[in-house]
């Protein structure tokens, strides 16, 4: 069996909400605690959180978001550079609490079956997290800069991507109370 790392991310500034969402109450933890216990929950080996802070895990590794460019690139590298050496990575996004362990595991089975460059998820009505990066395109994430360079360099990419179909609608990604107010209603 392949050694897979989740890497969640989790120390964006939360421009558009106001205020850190990751802390964010949700059920009998937070936003960010509720996606990492669905990662620890799931069939990956590691889990890093990248963080710019105390984070409550159970089986998963804090790394320590760098001052960087304060981008989402940024803090891949961080997670990166706690992930050490595995077959594959996934990426999971922290503010996105309807990922859970059975997303995760639907997705990593899908890379395991063929072992692609790149796997994203696909939706009933779209592409989402998480996202799986086999060891040979972990270069590639680690030269990347700025917010959106991950799905950049996906589409620059179209035929090394393979696609996990997993049949359920994409989860909602909090940027907004609106947001936030959503999955609360769906999750507690």
């Amino acid at each position: 069996m392949a050694v897979v790392v989740g890497v969640i991310l989790g120390a964006g500034s939360s421009r558009r909400l106001g205020q850190p969402k990751q802390a964010l109450p949700l059920g009998d933890t937070t936003l960010l605690g509720w996606a990492v216990r669905e990662a620890e929950a799931s069939s990956l080996e590691r889990v890093v959180v990248v963080a710019r802070g105390e984070v409550a895990t159970g089986r998963a590794e804090i790394a320590l978001a760098d001052a960087g460019d304060g981008t989402c690139s940024s803090s891949l590298g961080s997670g990166l550079a706690v992930a050490g050496p595995c077959d594959a990575v996934m990426l999971l996004l922290g503010d996105m609490p309807g990922v859970d362990a059975s997303v995760i595991d639907a997705v990593r089975a899908a890379w395991e079956s063929k072992r692609p460059w790149a796997v994203v998820t696909r939706y009933d009505d779209g592409l989402g997290h998480p996202l799986v990066f086999s060891s040979e395109a972990l270069p590639a994430l680690r030269a990347l800069h700025g917010d959106k360079a991950v799905w950049k360099l996906l589409e620059s990419e179209p035929d090394r991507v393979a696609e996990a179909r997993v049949a359920r609608p994409l989860p909602r990604d909090v940027d907004s109370w609106e947001d936030y107010e959503a999955v609360l209603q769906a999750l507690t």
